[in-house]
C-alpha cells in the first residue's frame, strides 16, 4: 500500500462521516481547529479508521496524539509497513 492509497482511504472516512470536501483534506489541516471535529467526532473517526483498516486503535497512543491529517497519514503508513495485512482491505 503506497502513501496515495493511504491518503485516499483515510480521507474517505472524513468525507463519509463528516461530509467534508476532499479539497479540504490536506496534510497540514488540524483535525480539531481546521476541520472542526469535536471529541465525539474524534471517537467516530477512530471507529471509522478501525473499520476501514481492520485494526484496533483505541489503545494506540499515536492516534490519540494525532493533531493533523498528516499525522494520521504517517501513522497508517507506519502501520501498513508493520502489518502488511492492512493492504488486504483495499483489494
Amino acid at each position: 500500500m503506497d502513501r496515495n492509497e493511504i491518503v485516499k482511504a483515510v480521507n474517505s472516512i472524513f468525507i463519509e462521516r463528516f461530509e467534508l470536501e476532499e479539497s479540504e483534506l490536506t496534510p497540514e489541516k488540524n483535525i480539531i481547529e481546521d476541520l472542526q471535529l469535536d471529541s465525539l467526532d474524534i471517537v467516530d473517526m477512530i471507529v471509522g479508521l478501525q473499520q476501514k483498516f481492520g485494526i484496533v486503535l483505541r489503545d494506540n497512543p499515536e492516534i490519540r496524539n494525532a493533531r493533523t491529517l498528516g499525522d494520521v497519514y504517517d501513522l497508517f503508513e507506519k502501520l501498513a509497513n508493520e502489518h502488511p495485512e492492512i493492504a488486504e482491505h483495499f483489494k
